[in-house]
């Protein structure tokens, strides 16, 4: 089977890489700018071009059909339509990467399905999504484009951990903390229910869907079978580093109106990661029985922080939001004094 990834090295698509790249009836092609192809395995193809130059790219891919095209990297409705004019009769099959954060903020019931709607006030990036979900569905019914949507949620990988409250560089300055002894900002109580999802299990339901005529024209999330709460989540970090956790309880409305201009905490906390959630998965499992999930956080979690603290360069500072976690809380535990006077 000819398989073709727009992207494929990042966080979801690494390890659906990898797995694919050792199934010999696959023949891989990744399309992107080769900016990590030392980490490509050997046997796959990649084919270096900007997907946003659009005249390049179909001059690359002159002559060449595929089984099954899949987009990592399309986030808005103008690049779904690229999609549709360079692979609309070149592909039996065109996978897009949505997110469950699309879903409806907060939904009428805790308990997520892919009949949940679709609506996101919060989150522009979400709006994003769904505005593309409509475009390829849109295709779909009126041109026949072979579309398989797929809504990820916290997926990570060995290379961060999954947190709610972090700066724009990632996980690495509130894992520091954390080794420091320091307080760490968790929003609300830390009681809402989350589910973070490894990314080689997440492959293994991905593969399934390929190549799966019952996967046309349908849409299917892909997370773990375990939900955690958020203090489930920073204890199961704290206890793989050996140390104490120390959280910081504030809402996450707070939180987002002190944000640093360019921090949207609003869409990924209100819109997103404060909503009290549980997956079911129940039509994935339908459509690919053999799927089943087998990374529990607490050795996803150990695995990557091995990852992380033995790679020096995943380990990046992050002084701006260092600073704002410390004035947050200074400036919430100066009323709590100011209150009691």
């Amino acid at each position: 089977m000819k398989v073709l990834f727009v992207g494929g090295t990042g966080t979801i698509s690494s390890a659906i890489t990898r797995q694919l790249a050792a199934k010999p009836e696959f023949s891989l092609y990744l399309l992107n700018r080769g900016n990590r192809s030392d980490e490509v395995p050997s046997n796959v193809t990649v084919i270096k071009a900007d997907i946003n130059d659009e005249e390049e790219v179909a001059r690359r891919l002159e002559g060449m059909e595929f089984d099954c095209v899949c987009d990592f990297i399309g986030f808005v409705p103008e690049q779904v339509e690229r999609d549709f004019r360079l692979f609309n009769g070149r592909t039996r099959q065109y996978m897009y990467i949505s997110s469950a954060s699309a879903y409806d903020k907060p939904a009428k019931c805790h308990i997520i399905t892919e009949g949940t709607a679709l609506a996101n006030p919060h989150w522009e990036y979400s709006r994003n999504k769904i505005a593309c979900e409509d475009v390829l569905m849109r295709h779909y019914r009126e041109d026949g484009f072979p579309v398989t949507i797929i809504r990820p949620s916290h997926t990570y990988c060995e290379r961060s951990i999954p947190l709610a409250v972090h700066g724009r560089k990632g996980s690495w300055q509130v894992i520091k903390r954390m080794m420091e002894g320091r307080q760490v900002l968790v929003h609300g109580d830390g009681e809402s229910l989350w589910t973070v999802t490894c990314n080689e299990d997440f492959a293994r339901g991905f593969i399934g869907l390929i190549g799966n005529s019952h996967a046309i024209g349908e849409a299917f999330q892909i997370m773990s079978d375990e939900t955690l709460t958020w203090n489930q989540i920073y204890q199961t970090v704290a206890d793989a580093l050996g140390v104490e956790y120390k959280p910081y309880y504030v809402s996450s409305s707070y939180l987002d109106a002190l944000a640093p201009e360019g921090y949207d905490l609003e869409g990924n906390l209100t819109g997103d990661k404060a909503v009290c959630v549980v997956f079911d998965c129940s039509k994935l499992k339908r459509t690919v029985p053999e799927f089943h999930t087998e990374i529990r956080f607490s050795q996803g979690c150990r695995a990557a922080l091995k990852h992380i603290l033995a790679h020096p360069e995943l380990q990046e500072e992050d002084p701006e939001f260092d600073q704002w976690c410390d004035k947050v809380i200074s400036t919430l535990e100066e009323t709590k004094r100011a209150w009691k006077k």
